[in-house]
């Protein structure tokens, strides 16, 4: 049957700031304690989807996470009130109250690895949310990421929601990030799992940053997925990538239909798996190499050019929503134009402003997992989840009402912060159909 993808976007949530909390996501870590806009990221979130919706590109919503998140700090020692939770914390262990109050699952490409039902021995859609464990602050975000998805995508006869991966070093799980399918018309697509380091084999590692996913947590996902051998590719992020700011593979590289955009320092072996690439997709396969000359490593990581979403429009042409820093790079900006110009898809690209994102390390790709559906398996969901305009009316109304315009790192030692972020959520799970998802509401 027809499928469609579908792009599913983290709505930001109320107590996005930033907290520098990420080593190795370089803009994350230079623009730490700055003042943020909750309601301008948000808002600048709803635009995209607009944007995106108004090319044709069909566009769905996942929910924030609740933050800070008091379960967790109930967990660490912190007792009495919600209230009392939140000072205490705030007094005695202001590191674990702002890792607690990240805002960080509005990146949903983290959120979860999925593998649709055309490709899966099953024919159901796959979906493993990722446990993220490579960070604190992030590890938090599993078990509400299986809640939610495990709501929306209910029906057992048209999905399979597994639980994310067992924890500790071994299966460290990134999500979609570090994922990317290829497919040409004729041709069986083809997953690939990105990793950084290996829990069982030693070989070259980065040196200056972390390597976050594993291998094994790729080749996992592969089989509770049910893919062929066949449909599956385990390329190593370069170590000299990830040392330059790469921590996930969608840093430098995306890919879309047969069509691919790679930095050459994307992995260890980067023309190598070009190569494999077209042997398996053959002549239709479109790949366009950026090199360390004509777009610096360092360069890219700054402007997120592959950070870009490519898109597949109605008339089955693609185009390229990149952020504004692509366009305020003349390298990246140089490279995106050289992909229009080339005998390929790709026929337009796009700047968009979602700076709130970008000084956190999150790009227009960050911000959306992509879910490939059939009409039955879309007709399956009740959730109030795909965009509409109704449904943007909606959500910019309901943004404009809770969230503050500002916020400050001090402002996470405010327990009425808590309160909102909860009174908000909670409005926001009845808009959505979703019911009973989150801790507070169950207790």
């Amino acid at each position: 049957m027809a499928q469609r993808e579908y792009n599913f976007d983290g709505v930001v949530g109320p107590t996005h700031n930033h907290a520098g909390m990420a080593p190795g996501n370089l803009a994350s870590q230079a623009h730490e304690g700055e003042v943020s806009s909750p309601r301008q990221a948000a808002l600048q979130g709803l635009a995209k989807m607009r944007f995106l919706a108004s090319l044709g590109v069909e566009q769905a919503v996942l929910p924030p996470q609740p933050r800070p998140s008091l379960r967790t700090l109930r967990a660490l020692g912190f007792t009495g009130t919600d209230e009392a939770v939140v000072t205490r914390a705030a007094t005695d262990a202001e590191l674990l109250l702002r890792a607690c109050s990240s805002a960080a699952a509005m990146w949903t490409a983290n959120a979860c690895t999925t593998a649709p039902s055309e490709d899966t021995a099953d024919r159901r859609v796959h979906l493993t949310p990722a446990n993220l464990t490579a960070m604190f602050h992030r590890s938090i975000e599993a078990d509400t990421t299986h809640a939610v998805l495990a709501r929306i995508f209910s029906d057992v006869r048209h999905f399979a929601v597994h639980a994310p991966l067992p924890g500790g070093a071994h299966f460290a799980d990134e999500g979609a990030a570090n994922h990317s399918r290829l497919q040409v018309e004729g041709r069986p697509a083809v997953h690939v799992f990105g990793w950084g380091r290996s829990s069982y084999r030693p070989g070259p590692g980065p040196q200056r940053f972390p390597a976050r996913q594993t291998r094994e947590a790729s080749e996992t996902l592969a089989r509770l997925h049910q893919l062929p051998a066949s449909a599956c590719l385990f390329p190593q992020q370069s170590p000299a990538g990830i040392d330059a700011g790469a921590f996930h593979s969608d840093v430098l590289v995306v890919g879309n239909d047969g069509v691919l955009l790679v930095h050459e320092l994307a992995f260890l072996d980067t023309p190598g798996l070009v190569q494999q690439l077209r042997e398996k997709l053959g002549p239709g396969f479109r790949p366009v190499v950026a090199s360390e000359a004509e777009l610096p490593v360092a360069e890219a990581v700054a402007a997120y050019p592959f950070n870009s979403q490519l898109v597949t429009l109605p008339s089955g042409r693609m185009a390229i929503v990149a952020p504004k820093e692509s366009e305020e790079s003349p390298a990246a900006r140089a490279f995106l134009e050289r992909v229009v110009a080339q005998d390929n898809p790709v026929q337009a690209v796009h700047y968009l402003d979602v700076r709130e994102s970008m000084h956190n390390g999150g790009g227009p790709a960050c911000l959306r997992q992509r879910i490939r559906l059939t009409d039955a398996e879309r007709d399956a969901v009740h959730a109030r989840v795909f965009y509409d305009e109704a449904l943007d009316v909606d959500l910019s109304s309901w943004i404009r009402r809770h969230y503050r315009d500002r916020l400050v790192p001090e402002d996470l030692r405010d327990p009425a912060l808590a309160r909102e972020s909860m009174a908000a959520l909670d409005e926001l799970t009845r808009m959505l159909r979703l019911g009973s998802v989150y801790d507070f509401q169950k207790a």
